[in-house]
């Protein structure tokens, strides 16, 4: 119910429109077209021009009208929205009913209808604003959005939970025809709806189904969205803002991705916290702009963007001001200028104080430009002596002439540059910072210029004594990552000598043990340890610790756990590079799947473990200023340089050959230390067959060649592609859990295909609106593949119910629970895949007596069936029959007692079977109880075994025509497939 802010005059006010009711003061109206038997071609019209219209343009199909006696103006107070074609006027009934109990009757104290028209306008514009507190009062257009809200709801009769974030109006293809309609985004779901003359169409997609999220183009369709799921393509066109659209549905997939494959907790982001409370403008907008924020200068991630303001820095070094954007978080304000390349700036609160001598206010940085210098690593302090011993004996004084040169040459750039742009935090980062990069860091320089690009000195300044907390905290712990650390500890660079002692190795430990304490859901992970060696070979332990937290956490995200999502993501962006920028190696090598395999160390070990130290050190040095950005570069240049090679080897092997050899043969003409591998001759047509290769010209190379590679670019494809990775992996978990359960029942592996999905789809319908859902917490993909996931007793009973052979049973609720019960052997309240179809395929392609069996365990009392009389009578008889074999094996066990005191127990027993309910029992046989205690005698007990009641049963062709009426499993899956979401509504 609503006002409207325009006014309607009487002469339009009845042209299109039927009226319904009406009083002194009020009118009810329906549109004509509307709820006219059939709805012919009015309707028809009516109903496509509703859907296709924008709701701005588009006419209620029914309304409330406020008007005073004499007065040629009306007021439209409420109306009611359609539900699909087939409108009722339910909804505007109960406004008018309203209107009859709560404002008709005051409005004779009036004495003016001026005073009439302002209490009801006034009465109205309350009731809309204090709905709109609680959820529409942070979007745009309120009104607007309640009107799509309520179509929304009633066109996709999704749970109310479901919260809707945006809308678009949009064509979707269908073939070569495009239907035009709306476009609905809520936070778990991708809906479409689409009525023209007659023709529906209604799409929904959850989020977490989606394999691919694209944007493309092609001749028919100019620019479009494309979503592929469940192996179909879907088209999206003719949107106003397609930028805009496609950036929310790249949110919210990865929201979904993070809450429910990675379970993010999103614990420093309260507003992503809830999935009930997402919004377009306040949440995703705002949490994306915050991780770009972070993602570019590098901050830790409890920062969030508060502000940006377009003005000019004064950059001493130019003499000149430059335009950018001052961006302003809790406890950083940095500067990046306009194009993002020229220079940028840090400047942490921590390091500025007000002056108070000023009258203006105005700020000024703490004396401590200079002060931020780190010493070298205790590890380096015998570094004269190592190098010393790995002389050759043969090694020229020329070039350790030149060396000592080099090195001093850089020392001398690197120090003008610092008295130039600034040292330490606030420094300025320029065009000319990359370029010293690229050539190389001096290793005097290399950690403190490692922790102020990578931001891992913002980290230790923010948190003084946590890394000593936490190797007291963790000291003598014993979990799986310690065990796997200690294995992989001489491992670490073994031909270093800064790891032949205990010293190297105790501060390796320390650090890495520290961190897994630190993040137990990345504990520890191979390459780690190779990492965190380089790391402390020029920093200090703690620095090296914060460097690897800035390293797992921020700049290579999802990297270091047991699936390496991240890893295999940036492997997928590398190969889109590859089909970009190497077209003619594409052509030679279609199945790129092979550079993944051979790239994945690359990426993991930032080239260290395929590189010689001293060359891999300089690509450290590129990665902690670029970002993955710099690894990329690198790989495409070792690609191109080795083009004719690749393109003329015979198969994989011989290309990983040609890789590795070029590997060796890469040098540092600047290091102190000898290369560690002589280059060996390979064949004629490789360039790095007849020469060494200088690190520095590589990365030089890489940045004139793929220097245009963008940040954000790589970001959005690393969201594009990490779907399609994830669905992978997910794909993969469900063929291992497939092949291993179709061993043991009789489903085929179409039906085990669906039957998983409803399984998995049930698991997440208990996550969608809840960030506390036991299946959520449970969830953890680093376990068996059967494992993963699992249902609880609630969502089991629901599928359960969808699919059981007997669903016209009253006593659905006890069979669920016994059969959950009877399934769940380690008795953790939680069933997996595989327990789950155990008892499905018992039930429906189980044979009469494995039936049985089951319900024989169970101990199923009496159901409520069409056909329950007959089967009723069948199973008396039955009983009758075992009742007579227990009186018989009584006699038998006692042919001393007289004839007459025999037949007085058998009869009570006969008696206490019929009224009292046994126990469910796994055994084969049941025993009855001991005898009254009125029996003279004696006690003695007696049994029947499985097969004596099978038997009996068998002669009963009710009983068994029950049991063995063949089940319909697809029509079963097909039914369950449509009424799984319906059942969560209903609820």
């Amino acid at each position: 119910m609503w006002l409207h802010p325009e006014e309607i005059l009487l002469k339009n006010a009845f042209k299109l429109w039927v009226t319904e009711k009406d009083n002194e003061y009020f009118v009810l109206q329906r549109r004509r077209g509307y709820g006219e038997g059939g709805g012919g071609l009015t309707g028809l019209l009516v109903g496509t021009l509703d859907t296709v219209l924008d709701s701005t343009s588009k006419v209620a199909p029914f309304r409330i009208l406020h008007h005073t006696p004499d007065s040629q103006v009306y007021w439209s107070i409420a109306c009611g929205m359609s539900l699909q074609f087939r409108v009722t006027k339910e909804e505007i009934v109960q406004h008018w009913d309203w209107l009859q109990q709560n404002i008709m009757r005051t409005l004779s104290v009036f004495d003016s209808s001026e005073d009439v028209t302002s209490f009801v306008q006034g009465k109205i514009r309350g009731l809309i604003a204090e709905e709109g507190k609680t959820s529409l009062v942070l979007e745009d257009d309120p009104e607007k959005f309640r009107e799509a809200l309520l179509r929304f709801e009633k066109w996709f009769e999704l749970p109310p939970e479901e919260k809707l974030v945006t809308y678009y109006s949009c064509s979707y293809w269908r073939g070569k025809m495009p239907c035009q309609g709306w476009l609905y985004l809520s936070t778990n779901f991708m809906c479409f709806y689409s009525y023209m003359l007659g023709a529906e169409v209604k799409l929904v997609i959850s989020w977490d189904e989606i394999w691919r999220l694209e944007k493309t183009s092609n001749v028919i369709l100019t620019e479009s969205i494309h979503v592929l799921s469940h192996g179909e393509d879907h088209y999206f066109s003719m949107l106003l803002h397609l930028n805009e659209t496609f950036v929310i549905m790249e949110q919210l997939a990865d929201y979904s991705i993070k809450r429910l494959f990675d379970k993010e907790a999103f614990q420093r982001e309260p507003a992503l916290s809830d999935p009930l409370q997402i919004t377009k403008r306040y949440c995703l907008e705002a949490h994306a702009k915050s991780a770009q924020f972070r993602t570019f200068f590098r901050l830790p991630k409890e920062e969030n963007l508060l502000e940006v303001h377009e003005s000019f820095l004064w950059v001493p070094f130019c003499h000149f001001n430059t335009l950018g954007k001052i961006c302003l978080s809790e406890n950083y304000l940095c500067f990046a200028s306009q194009d993002g390349s020229q220079c940028h700036v840090i400047i942490p609160m921590r390091e500025v104080k007000p002056n108070t001598g000023s009258i203006t206010g105005s700020i000024e940085t703490l004396p401590t430009m200079d002060s931020l210098k780190y010493a070298p690593c205790l590890l380096m302090k015998n570094r004269t002596l190592q190098k010393m011993t790995e002389w050759s004996s043969n090694h020229s004084a020329s070039s350790e002439v030149t060396c000592f040169n080099c090195k001093k040459m850089k020392e001398q750039s690197w120090n003008i540059h610092f008295s130039e742009y600034g040292r330490g935090t606030s420094m300025f980062f320029t065009r000319k910072t990359r370029d010293l990069i690229v050539r190389g860091v001096p290793e005097a320089l290399r950690g403190e210029l490692w922790m102020l690009f990578s931001g891992a000195v913002n980290d230790m300044a923010t948190h003084p004594g946590y890394y000593t907390e936490l190797v007291e905290q963790s000291l003598g712990t014993s979990t799986l990552a310690t065990d796997e650390i200690e294995r992989d500890l001489h491992r670490s660079l073994p031909e270093h000598p800064a790891f032949q002692s205990d010293t190297g190795i105790s501060a390796l430990r320390r650090v890495l043990t520290a961190y897994a304490y630190r993040n137990p859901k990345i504990g520890y992970c191979q390459a780690m340890n190779i990492l965190t060696s380089v790391l402390l070979l020029y920093a200090k332990e703690e620095e090296a610790f914060w460097l690897l937290v800035a390293v797992c956490e921020r700049m290579l995200p999802d990297y270091f756990n047991r699936r390496i999502i991240g890893a295999l993501v940036d492997q997928a962006v590398f190969e889109d590079l590859i089909r970009e920028n190497l077209p003619q190696l594409v052509e030679h090598m279609t199945d790129l799947s092979f550079f993944s395999s051979v790239s994945l160390s690359w990426f993991l070990t930032l080239f260290i473990s395929v590189l010689p130290i001293e060359s891999a050190v300089n690509v450290v040095d590129c990665f902690f200023y670029d970002g993955i950005k710099a690894i990329l570069q690198l790989g495409l240049a070792v690609l191109d340089y080795n083009m004719e090679a690749l393109i003329s080897c015979h198969d994989d092997a011989e290309a990983v050959t040609i890789l590795n050899k070029f590997f060796d043969s890469v040098t540092n003409k600047d290091s102190p230390l000898p290369p560690t591998v002589q280059q060996a001759s390979v064949g004629n047509n490789d360039k790095a067959a007849h020469m060494n290769v200088d690190i520095s010209e590589l990365i030089r190379e890489a940045y004139e060649k793929y220097g245009n590679i963008r940040s954000e670019d790589v970001e959005s494809s690393r969201k594009r592609n990490k779907l399609y990775v994830i669905q992978t992996l997910e794909d993969t978990t469900k063929q291992n859990v497939i092949r291993v359960v179709s061993q043991e029942v009789r489903f085929g592996a179409s039906h085990l295909d669906e039957l998983y999905n409803l399984f998995k789809r049930q698991h997440f319908l208990s996550c969608y609106w809840t960030m506390q859902s036991p299946a959520l917490l449970h969830h953890d993909p680093s376990l068996a593949y059967l494992e993963q996931y699992q249902l609880g007793f609630q969502q089991f009973s629901v599928l359960f119910s969808l699919l059981e052979p007997w669903a016209f049973c009253t006593t659905k609720s006890p069979l669920s629970l016994w059969v959950f019960r009877l399934i769940d052997e380690n008795q953790d309240g939680l069933i997996n895949f595989k327990e789950f179809c155990f008892a499905l395929d018992t039930l429906c392609c189980g044979s009469f007596t494995n039936k049985l069996k089951f319900l024989f365990k169970l101990h199923l009392p009496p159901g409520d069936d069409p056909e329950e009389e007959s089967l009723y009578r069948a199973v008396a008889h039955v009983t009758s029959l075992l009742l007579r074999m227990e009186e018989v094996g009584r006699r038998l066990q006692e042919p001393r007692s007289p004839p007459e005191s025999t037949k007085t127990p058998s009869i009570s027993a006969a008696e206490e079977l019929s009224t009292e309910e046994a126990s469910p029992t796994p055994e084969s046989s049941v025993a009855s109880s001991p005898r009254s205690s009125r029996d003279a005698g004696p006690e003695v007990e007696w049994s029947f075994s499985f097969e004596q009641v099978l038997a009996s049963l068998l002669n009963e062709p009710a009983i068994v025509t029950f049991f063995e009426r063949p089940v319909d499993i697809q029509t079963k899956l097909g039914q369950a497939k449509v009424a799984q979401l319906k059942l969560k509504v209903n609820k």
